[in-house]
């Protein structure tokens, strides 16, 4: 009796975890102007919360996912989600995907491609609703996050316009075939703040139409040796370059050491931003400040 109830127990926890890991527990929250701090759901099987959501053909759609050990409601997501609604009238689509975020990094890796997937097919029945317009589109992922969303633009065939990966991360992702890419959106920028170091978060290559390397891509202004620091400092540098009147411009590099050692005079490229496509490509430096708006 006891190993039956053993057997049950396991299978029943086993179930549950695989039920996460398919991208399932997945949760969207749509904000606009119109309800820039209360936040409507989306959930998948009711086509209501899609009409409901606010979600306007007529805007932008901006998607952001978080990364490892975060939630659709801390760092990262307010600040950008901010930073959009106050300088562009858009459709802003936060992905709380904590359920396996929260595991252990390997679980959490593991569970990226249908994490992104579930993204992508959210897209596909906002496109069926007449809703959005893969030609506005534009998904933003951080650390584990710019590799969902990876998933999420092959899961449509690269057509979305543009992909803004800020900080992917390295680890089990070095020589992972599945990571962010070029070919995921017609337009993929990458952001480099922690990439070097024994204990950095970020990868080094360049692995997007347009990758920048703010400051040589590690050991960001006021961090210190603080990784987490220079991490997260690809989100507040991405959500600065929203304003305006904050442009923060680099020089093209024909190669890294030209990049390390500050040595950058090629053509000049605006970093971040709101535009679905730009002229560059390659390597990039941008030499910033400690603090916004940087």
């Amino acid at each position: 009796m006891f190993k039956a109830l053993f057997l049950f127990a396991v299978y029943v926890h086993t179930a549950t975890a695989n039920e996460q890991r398919s991208g399932s527990a997945n949760r969207y929250f749509v904000y606009t102007r119109g309800n820039f701090n209360d936040p409507r759901e989306i959930i998948v099987n009711d086509l209501t919360t899609i009409t409901e959501s606010g979600v306007e053909l007529t805007r932008d759609t901006v998607v952001i996912v978080h990364g490892h050990k975060s939630t659709a409601f801390n760092s990262l997501n307010p600040t950008v989600k901010n930073a959009y609604l106050q300088n562009f009238d858009v459709n802003v689509i936060v992905v709380d995907w904590s359920a396996v975020a929260r595991l252990d990094y390997k679980l959490s890796v593991a569970s990226v491609p249908s994490v992104g997937a579930a993204v992508g097919d959210l897209i596909s029945l906002l496109l069926d609703a007449n809703r959005v317009d893969l030609r506005r589109i534009h998904l933003v992922g951080f650390n584990l996050g710019a590799h969902v969303v990876g998933f999420a633009g092959r899961r449509l065939q690269g057509r979305v316009a543009r992909i803004t990966g800020l900080d992917p991360s390295a680890k089990q992702w070095d020589n992972n075939s599945g990571r962010l890419s070029a070919s995921d959106a017609q337009y993929v920028e990458v952001i480099h703040t922690d990439s070097e170091g024994l204990f950095s978060n970020g990868l080094r290559d360049a692995i997007g139409d347009v990758d920048f390397y703010p400051n040589g891509g590690s050991k960001q202004p006021g961090c210190g040796l603080s990784n987490s620091c220079s991490h997260n400092r690809a989100w507040e540098l991405f959500a600065a370059t929203l304003r305006e009147d904050n442009e923060l411009s680099g020089n093209s590099c024909s190669t890294f050491i030209q990049l390390s050692w500050n040595r950058c005079n090629g053509d000049p490229l605006v970093m971040g931003d709101h535009q679905f496509s730009k002229p560059g490509s390659g390597i990039y430096r941008v030499n910033t400040r400690s603090s916004a708006p940087f």
